[in-house]
């Protein structure tokens, strides 16, 4: 019962607990490791059997999910700008967004691929579950090292009381609007609370979720947070001026690394602590919650 929080738990605490200096090979290891997970997802999706009726389960779970999750993040986000204002200091210009864009459709791209090579149902494909669970372990252990290693101590957490604060709402309005989807869509409440669980970090969510659900949840999981993350590159540089903590909250376990530099161009220096802050908590979060509610689900 409690072997897929095992095999989540413990590579990202080992990992965590060993100080390396090779940093930088690690990253990179780390986003060679996402496409090739990503790739075998796509595989293990051409495996689906009644594959267009599943395909459409997929937009649809994406979409509703997607729309509860963010709608419900927005609607307390709107309360918490009321009540403690962030005021914008001196903007910068905002660094190009469609570059990053392209950067995240090729996650996508690798996806598709993979579906496309697995259509031809090649007898090794099948081995493509086994495989990611593999490297998923091996993954996770590379987050956990991470994580480590992203400067934040505890008195710095700690200290930044609204990166605290937005990390806490986004947390659990993400659950909320999780267990808004799974009812309008006829899902267990633990696959909605799992589906908002993962906070825009969609490399995670597609390889814990498939893993945990299958491969139609997984994919959902994965398009569900690549849309959070798109809008958040969209939509920053719109939102800072005025709405600062919206903007933040957009960007979820991503604003410790990928969305990070839209948020500092867009917002300035001021923004970073909370936004790591914000990043490194959700980051932290997101398997440890996965993880109990798979078991929860499968238990």
């Amino acid at each position: 019962m409690y072997a897929s929080l095992l095999l989540i738990l413990v590579p990202l605490i080992i990992g965590y607990l060993l100080p390396v200096r090779w940093l930088q090979a690690v990253n990179r290891a780390l986003s060679a490791m996402v496409y090739v997970i990503l790739f075998l997802m796509g595989i293990s999706l051409a495996f689906l059997p009644n594959l267009a009726s599943n395909l459409l389960r997929i937009g649809m779970i994406t979409a509703v999910s997607a729309l509860c999750i963010l709608a419900m993040n927005a609607l307390v986000l709107a309360v918490l700008e009321k009540l403690l204002p962030w005021p914008a200091a001196a903007l910068a210009p905002p660094p190009s967004r469609w570059r990053m864009v392209l950067d995240s459709l090729k996650l996508c791209a690798v996806v598709v691929a993979g579906f496309a090579l697995g259509l031809t149902h090649w007898s090794g494909f099948s081995l493509a579950t086994q495989a990611s669970e593999l490297l998923l372990i091996l993954l996770l252990w590379l987050v956990g090292i991470q994580l480590r290693n992203s400067g934040m101590t505890l008195r710095q957490i700690i200290l930044n009381l609204r990166g605290l604060l937005v990390a806490l709402v986004v947390a659990l309005s993400a659950l909320a609007g999780g267990a808004l989807a799974a009812m309008l869509l006829g899902l267990p409440l633990t696959t909605g609370l799992a589906l908002a669980s993962a906070y825009g970090w969609y490399s995670l969510s597609g390889i814990l979720m498939t893993d945990a659900f299958g491969p139609v949840i997984g994919s959902a999981a994965f398009f569900n947070d690549l849309l959070r993350e798109l809008l958040a590159i969209m939509l920053i540089p719109l939102l800072i001026r005025r709405r600062r903590h919206t903007a933040l909250r957009l960007c979820g376990a991503t604003s410790m690394d990928f969305t990070l530099p839209v948020l500092q161009r867009s917002g300035g220096m001021e923004i970073v602590p909370a936004a790591i802050v914000q990043g490194f908590l959700l980051s932290l979060l997101a398997p440890v919650l996965i993880a109990l509610f798979s078991v929860h689900a499968s238990g």
